[in-house]
């Protein structure tokens, strides 16, 4: 090969926009998903032990499961107004999680069927997440 042809060759690759990510770009994105699965995970785990007391008729009542603004609360009763407010479980969320969607849903006895099915959306000014509840009970994110 010319000498010639090999500065060609690295004029033209070094003339080339790359086109790519940086390694700060890459952990940013990592680190952003990782924090709102991270979140959504708490709205899972409540909406699961509601479902499980309620199957368990703790208490011989239904249980629910109610996200809000800076907190998602486990209740004692048919629903978040007239709930036994003694038996809550109150999990703080951070500020600047925004909660919507279907933000209280209810769990039968003896089956954990709920009483109304939907989706809870978990977002950040960035990302979001949906935590899911079917009508058989099942809940997925």
């Amino acid at each position: 090969m010319p000498a010639g042809y090999l500065q060609t060759m690295l004029k033209k690759l070094n003339s080339r926009s790359h086109a790519g990510f940086t390694l700060l770009e890459l952990l940013l994105s990592v680190a952003v998903i990782s924090a709102l699965a991270g979140l959504s995970l708490p709205v899972y785990q409540s909406a699961r032990r509601a479902q499980v007391l309620s199957q368990a008729v703790d208490s011989d009542t239904t249980w629910g499961v109610k996200a809000q603004s800076g907190s998602i609360v486990i209740f004692k009763g048919t629903s978040y107004s007239v709930r036994d407010a003694n038996f809550d479980e109150i999990f703080d969320v951070p500020g600047n999680i925004s909660v919507g969607g279907a933000s209280e849903i209810v769990f039968a006895k003896f089956t954990g069927f709920p009483q109304t099915t939907g989706t809870m959306n978990i977002s950040t000014e960035s990302d979001s997440r949906s935590v899911t509840i079917n009508e058989k009970g099942m809940v997925n994110y």
